[in-house]
């Protein structure tokens, strides 16, 4: 998948550049969650004092949003130190975020010795049979998010140097980490759909040749209208999940407000939901073994679910496409029924409570 920039956060990341944290739009709301919990579950403990001196006193919270928020250095390099965005209470972390990125550049000539650092947030696993993420080759790779994971932790317990090829740091990788835990609990940034040129789906990994759909990203999701939501949306099937369906959990919406509406709203729906998100225990969270086996474990608890939020969508209009010489799966993704926007909302809710809880365990056991 070449460069997946979700087209939400392309249009968001230039205006929050030149914001100050408290005017943070919703694109990073699903990560801004996923820090704050963990924020939470670490206060007062020696993990959370050795988190505030690797990120000079950062909060994951913050932290969370920065691998989505220096994909704008893409544009004018990020050798460019008049480039947005900008860390001044940081410098340190900045000047290191800015070698990370020149380590991992993106575009279609990279490859897996210098890898993109968009590669870094997913894996593509077909959702076609119900195979595990080893059970197959396609839609992986040694640079996605299952094997990001482990890398980071290898930093941070010191068993791969500070001065690796890829330009992690111990501050880095904590940063990555707060992200990726968040990014490998959305559904589509694990399984993808494949198709036939004809537009069937199809299992690439049965050896038949197939055009992704970039983890939803090249698919437009329609639902139905109801009586409480009369229009329909017509969404990028990845935006969706990302934004959409995280609104929704948190001002019970999944449209954008109104600017004057924002802190009368959001603030106190956010703050209600993560309290109760911090106080009551996720279910199932506890990952048995070796957190550096940890990625592969969520990756494959997820896929069903992934499965699932195809399963719930009929496909038309799918057909082949291409851009600057690679083709993918162009169409729609048409809810079938009604409820999608629902059920979404409620997988989401479990799946940002779990990653919450388990960044804070997996920064306990690695710091």
């Amino acid at each position: 998948m070449l460069a997946k920039v979700r087209a939400v956060f392309a249009r968001i990341l230039l205006v929050i550049a030149f914001l100050p944290l408290s005017s943070l739009a919703y694109g990073p709301l699903g990560h801004e969650i996923v820090g704050e919990i963990a924020d939470k579950k670490l206060a007062g403990t020696a993990t959370e004092a050795k988190v505030r001196m690797l990120l000079d006193g950062m909060t994951l919270r913050r932290a969370a949003t920065i691998p989505d928020e220096i994909k704008s250095w893409d544009k004018t390099g990020a050798a460019d130190l008049s480039a947005f965005p900008h860390y001044p209470k940081t410098p340190r972390i900045e000047e290191q975020l800015r070698e990370f990125s020149k380590a991992n550049p993106p575009g279609p000539g990279a490859n897996e010795i210098t890898p993109s650092h968009h590669w870094f947030h997913y894996t593509d696993v077909p959702v076609a049979d119900a195979e595990k993420y080893s059970d197959g080759k396609v839609g992986r790779g040694p640079w996605d998010v299952v094997h990001v994971i482990p890398y980071c932790i290898g930093v941070l317990r010191g068993e791969i140097a500070e001065n690796n090829a890829r330009k992690i740091t111990k501050p880095v990788a904590l940063i990555l980490l707060a992200h990726l835990v968040g990014d490998i609990h959305q559904p589509l940034h694990v399984g993808a759909e494949y198709f036939s040129e004809s537009g069937q789906p199809v299992d690439p990994d049965r050896g038949v040749p197939a055009l992704a759909d970039e983890g939803g990203n090249t698919l437009s999701l329609v639902q139905s209208a109801t009586a409480l939501r009369p229009r329909h949306y017509f969404h990028s099937f990845h935006a969706f999940w990302d934004v959409d369906a995280v609104r929704n959990l948190v001002i019970a919406t999944p449209d954008e407000l109104p600017k004057e509406k924002r802190a009368a709203i959001y603030e106190p729906a956010r703050e209600k939901l993560l309290a109760d998100l911090t106080a009551t225990e996720a279910r199932s969270w506890r990952t048995a073994g070796d957190p550096k086996t940890w990625a592969e474990k969520w990756a494959d608890e997820i896929l069903p679910v992934a499965r699932e939020a195809h399963a719930r969508v009929r496909f038309e209009h799918v057909h082949r496409e291409e851009r600057d010489g690679h083709a993918f799966a162009k169409g729609e993704a048409r809810e079938i029924g009604s409820g999608y926007l629902d059920w979404a909302t409620g997988v989401v809710k479990t799946e940002l409570h779990k990653a919450g809880w388990r960044l804070a365990d997996l920064l306990e056991h690695v710091l």
